[in-house]
């Protein structure tokens, strides 16, 4: 008995606890698209009492934090990312008391509620932009405005600088006389950060949702925040030309060198994590978060997590993954963008590995539905944070939606020739709780995006009754994160060959994990003693996709283990 007491204390020591290490750090997040989540008042738009009632799935799936697109008062014209009131919950998810009720709930299952915050643009019907085109003192440079130039008599933008959204980034205001300045659709007006009064009423919106019991932020589209400062007279130089693109609308028709990844948008991300800090230091209790949303070269993302002086990000969004991988990529290609993170991250930080969100078609449909369960391994078996975005435990994918029906700006504001490249309608569709009408996500008549057809197929009720489902080969993966293999120990990532990408995590005094993903069609005989080193020469299965003849708990010989093509598996030593 002595022996063991004294062996639990080592072991105490030598593995620091979760509140030393923070909460976030091994932590699984999912992202929750709310109108598609839960409808509770049959509406056939996801609310937060919807949400509520369903946080039970998230303790199931064993999520750590969930993070919220937009809940704020808005028009829509962009599904909530132009916000009217920052900080007012929207009508049409429910009200301040709802949001308590969600955080309330949350506290009780211990799930930690993240907040989508949206710094670079607020709505054309927020109170400030009003004041801003009135004039008024205290608001006329809250907003970039510009009177444009006259150009043979006729007015004219003051540059060329093109809309994410097609089009000039500049619209008229009657009003004012003058244009404003917007990187996304004409009704979200861009902030003017160069006015530190903005600096400081955003960090003020900040606090606020912070005292109210958010455990933090994802920040959305940050690299946009900032444009190059005006010239002596007022001025900003044209963006040049991307000549491999020939439609003047389109957003990628130029080089945007002059209207992303300014260096100001780094110390923005700084001054908002000193708002952390400060609340941290204020209320106590565990670490509150700051996620990044920025598709940005490699060099400028590992800034974000702080420069040595200042603290940054805790959880840049690593895009390598979502970004880059295609159908036609071979294992060599998912061990260099894997490796691209993790040997340029700065020591001390933590990695992340994402595969969906909101605006990038589903892992299924984008990859293969046979490939779900690999990608699923990669997010949860790789050191670090997790991140799934709502469905992709259980396989959905992206729904086909026609020109008529189509709701997102983005598209809308194209064509119905290139719609179907810009839009982000079908991976918004309603969440597939069961094989009820609607998937059980809304009792409406009409839901505000459609179902999915193959619901009664893919729905959470039907894969818990399937031992290999999407849905349970994931809880599966999420147990082991469990293990102080995975949530402490080295990783060692390898392409055995095009077809099998290969990982290895380990830790002194416990079990070696091997993750084995075969991507492709061809049966892979695979000599582990040839790749890894210290492992034993049999090796156990502990998670299997249905693509495989083994079972759980089976042995097999580490010089000899066979994949089936689309096999994925994750091995312990024994």
């Amino acid at each position: 008995m002595f022996k063991l007491l004294v062996l639990s204390c080592l072991l105490a020591l030598a593995l620091p606890s979760l509140a030393e290490v923070g909460w976030w750090k091994t932590g699984q997040f999912y992202q929750i698209y709310p109108r598609s989540f839960k409808d509770s008042d049959g509406d056939g738009v996801g609310d937060l009492i919807g949400i509520t009632q369903q946080l039970p799935y998230l303790k199931e799936i064993g999520i750590t934090a969930t993070w919220l697109s937009p809940i704020f008062t808005s028009p829509m014209a962009d599904f909530g990312y132009d916000v009217a009131d920052l900080k007012g919950i929207d009508p049409i998810f429910g009200t301040m008391e709802d949001f308590e009720a969600l955080l309330a709930r949350a506290k009780e299952l211990d799930i930690k509620i993240i907040l989508d915050f949206v710094p670079n643009h607020t709505s054309d019907e927020c109170d400030w932009f009003i004041r801003s085109a009135a004039g008024e003192e205290e608001y006329k440079d809250f907003y970039v405005w510009h009177t444009g130039k006259v150009v043979n008599g006729i007015r004219q933008p003051p540059t060329n600088w093109l809309s994410v959204f097609r089009g000039s980034m500049w619209t008229w205001n009657e009003q004012r006389q003058a244009y404003y300045l917007h990187q996304f659709h004409a009704k979200q007006p861009d902030l003017n950060y160069r006015n530190p009064k903005v600096v400081e009423a955003m960090k003020d919106v900040l606090r606020f949702w912070l005292r109210k019991g958010a455990f933090g932020f994802r920040i959305d589209a940050v690299p946009h925040v900032y444009e190059i400062p005006a010239d002596a007279d007022g001025n900003w130089p044209d963006e040049p030309r991307n000549e491999d693109v020939s439609d003047p609308e389109d957003y990628t028709y130029l080089q945007h060198i002059y209207t992303t990844d300014q260096p100001e948008t780094l110390e923005l991300v700084y001054a908002f994590r000193d708002v952390i800090e400060e609340i941290d230091a204020e209320l106590g209790g565990d670490d509150r978060v700051l996620l990044t949303e920025a598709y940005s070269p490699l060099d400028v993302l590992m800034q974000y997590y702080g420069n040595g002086t200042h603290l940054g990000s805790q959880i840049p969004f690593n895009f390598e993954l979502l970004a880059k991988i295609s159908y036609s990529s071979d294992a060599y290609h998912y061990s260099e963008l894997i490796h691209n993170w993790l040997d340029n991250m700065p020591e001390g930080q933590v990695a992340n590995w994402v595969f969906g969100n909101h605006d990038q078609s589903r892992i299924g449909s984008r990859l293969g539905a046979d490939r779900i369960d690999a990608c699923n391994m990669i997010v949860m078996g790789l050191p670090g944070v997790s991140v799934t975005y709502q469905g992709e435990e259980m396989g959905m994918t992206d729904v086909w939606i026609s020109w008529e029906d189509t709701v997102d700006p983005q598209a809308c504001q194209s064509n119905e020739q290139e719609f179907e490249r810009l839009t982000r309608d079908p991976v918004r569709t309603p969440f597939q709780w069961s094989d009820e009408v609607n998937a059980g996500f809304s009792n409406a008549s009409v839901t505000w995006l459609p179902v999915a057809s193959d619901y009664k197929l893919v729905n959470v009720k039907k894969e818990r009754g399937i031992a290999l489902s999407h849905l349970n080969v994931y809880k599966q993966l999420r147990a082991l994160r469990d293990e102080p293999t995975l949530k402490q120990g080295d990783v060692s990532v390898t392409a055995i060959g095009p077809n099998v990408l290969a990982f290895k995590r380990s830790l002194a005094g416990y079990k070696s994990y091997i993750t084995l993903i075969n991507i492709n069609d061809d049966v892979e005989s695979i000599d582990l003693d040839s790749v890894f080193t210290s492992i034993s020469t049999q090796l156990q299965y502990v998670v299997v996709n249905d693509k495989s003849v083994r079972r759980k708990n089976d042995l097999t010989f580490a010089n000899s283990v066979l994949l089936l093509p689309k096999e994925a598996v994750v091995l312990s030593t024994v």
